[in-house]
């Protein structure tokens, strides 16, 4: 038995030695190992006194920075739980569809997480960490109300004659290309411009998500959504960080678990019209 124990705090030696492990090994006093988990990105961030977060500020309802430079959004409301659990301040830090993976891995890094609209995908956790999700997401489209009865599948969009518009590089561009061979793909510099350019006539339809078609339809009476309850894909929204920073992502699953059972969550997607799915 004592051999054994012997054994036992040999292995726990090596692996409190290593710098893979991401925790610190100590001894009590009658010399059994105590385990205690590190929490270096979240120590950064305690010591920097702020939380910083990268978002494209151009989704509403999700992300939107005004011309002030005030954000407001639902992944906006998030992000500022996770601060307030970690007990900082918090700065929203520019990033971009197109460049969101490199700007995540950038080094030096130039935020802790990224957050407002982005999908959870096999791609992106193969490379980053994925939190749990807090929103329900789909493929949809918007449309002038007046044709909202000439678009009622993917092959009524799926025709020569009909202009899609979707912002660059995010998954919106990918899953035009892929299913719609047929029709004018038009590619818009400007995501939160894209709505107001269907509205005006010059494109027939915008490829969005089922959380940010609400909000247009609501706020836009030109606008519709005909296939809102009928989205062509189905997934969940995260929050996007590095590899490298799990205990930044324990965090924040707790928050979002949490939030999740004390009814702010829900609470979040009545204020901003969406469904809630959990």
């Amino acid at each position: 038995m004592k051999k054994r124990k012997t054994w036992i705090l040999l292995l726990a030696a090596v692996f409190c030695i290593s710098g893979a492990c991401i925790t610190t090994c100590c001894c009590s006093s009658n010399d059994n190992p105590v385990v205690e988990i590190q929490q270096p990105t979240i120590q950064r961030i305690t010591e920097r006194g702020k939380l910083l977060v990268g978002t494209t500020g151009d989704y509403r309802p999700l992300s939107y920075r005004e011309a002030n430079g005030n954000y407001w959004g639902f992944g906006i409301e998030i992000a500022q739980k996770i601060a307030k659990r970690i007990g900082v301040g918090i700065e929203f830090v520019n990033t971009s569809w197109p460049t969101l993976t490199a700007d995540v891995q950038a080094e030096p890094q130039t935020f802790d997480l990224a957050i407002g609209g982005i999908t959870i995908t096999d791609t992106r956790k193969e490379t980053m960490l994925m939190s749990d999700g807090y929103l329900a997401n789909g493929k949809t489209i918007l449309c002038r109300t007046a044709d909202a009865d000439r678009y009622q599948s993917l092959a009524d969009l799926d025709k020569p004659d009909v202009r899609v518009m979707v912002n660059p590089g995010g998954l919106n561009e990918k899953f035009a290309n892929a299913n719609l061979t047929h029709a004018q793909i038009i590619v818009y510099q400007q995501n939160e411009e894209i709505p107001n350019q269907v509205a005006e006539g010059h494109a027939d339809v915008m490829i969005t998500e089922i959380t940010e078609a609400p909000w247009y339809v609501q706020n836009d009476p030109r606008l519709a959504a005909p296939l809102l309850n009928k989205p062509f894909t189905h997934g969940e929204i995260g929050v996007l960080m590095r590899k490298g920073q799990d205990d930044l992502l324990t965090l924040v699953n707790a928050v979002i678990a949490q939030m999740k059972s004390d009814g702010t969550l829900r609470s979040l997607h009545e204020k901003y019209g969406l469904v809630y799915a959990y």
